[in-house]
């Protein structure tokens, strides 16, 4: 039996998403493309990985299957599966599959986090041979021009055992983001939230407070993302200090010590 090929329309990216460049990741993307060569993306959470994957989707009228990573996540469920339905054993065919065979972008989020069974059916996609290996169907299938494997991390996150191997990082080619500088991220803010830009240069300038606190009590200083959720916080009527504590310093520790110093650099900015 067949699997059934997924609706293209089901995956595309219709509305442009606002994308703003911070240098020439997209003609970097876009010739990758074209080249059949596959793209890690490398930053911290919540700098706009995810954002950009999406607006370069809508750029190059790709359908993009996104995987978020985890610590079950096994190459059965990258690649597919027999199930049971109706009394009869049909194949599934996972996400990665999915984008194989309609010639989609597959986008597979902080791949560092799934288990290490997935690099055996990555690999070959993401060298010459551009195939996928599926085991239980005993069949190797081609990838055709459109289709594109992008992966992401934080290596800021990662330790010894969760980390890129050489055979894995020198088969993409990478690209490095971080947050936006002040002028660029503050402008986000405002256009993704409809904040006013005073208040949005000040959650910037908070959010660069933070990230200075970065291995000395926190993990991570506030993400983009964050402020935008700060942000919209505020267009609906709620006070700045308060957006900040609750859509910032709860969100990065649950240290108490560390909540109040970041609570008192809100109240200082605002």
């Amino acid at each position: 039996m067949q699997p059934k090929m997924i609706k293209l329309d089901e995956y595309l990216v219709v509305d442009e998403p606002f994308y703003q460049a911070s240098g020439d990741e997209i003609e970097i993307f876009e010739s990758c493309y074209r080249n059949h060569l596959p793209l890690l993306l490398k930053g911290p959470t919540g700098c706009g990985k995810t954002r950009f994957m999406e607006y370069m989707a809508w750029r190059l009228k790709r359908p993009l299957i996104t995987v978020s990573c985890h610590d079950d996540l096994t190459a059965s469920d990258l690649v597919g599966r027999y199930l049971v339905k109706g009394g009869e054993t049909i194949w599934v065919d996972g996400p990665l599959t999915q984008a194989v065979r309609s010639g989609g972008i597959c986008y597979l989020d902080e791949i560092v986090e799934a288990r290490k069974d997935t690099m055996v059916v990555i690999h070959p996609l993401a060298d010459d041979r551009r195939v996928l290996p599926i085991e239980k169907l005993g069949t190797l299938i081609g990838a055709p021009p459109e289709f594109c494997l992008a992966i992401s991390y934080n290596p800021g996150y990662q330790s010894v055992l969760k980390d890129l191997k050489q055979s894995t990082r020198q088969r993409f080619v990478a690209l490095e983001f971080d947050y936006p500088k002040a002028d660029l991220e503050a402008v986000i803010v405002a256009r993704e939230s409809g904040l006013d830009r005073q208040t949005a240069d000040l959650l910037v300038r908070f959010a660069a407070m933070t990230r200075n606190l970065k291995g000395s009590g926190l993990e991570e200083g506030a993400s983009t993302r964050l402020l935008v959720h700060a942000a919209k916080l505020i267009v609906s009527g709620v006070t700045p200090v308060s957006a900040c504590r609750s859509a910032i310093a709860q969100a990065l520790t649950d240290d108490q010590e560390m909540l109040a110093a970041v609570n008192e650099l809100s109240s200082s900015i605002f």
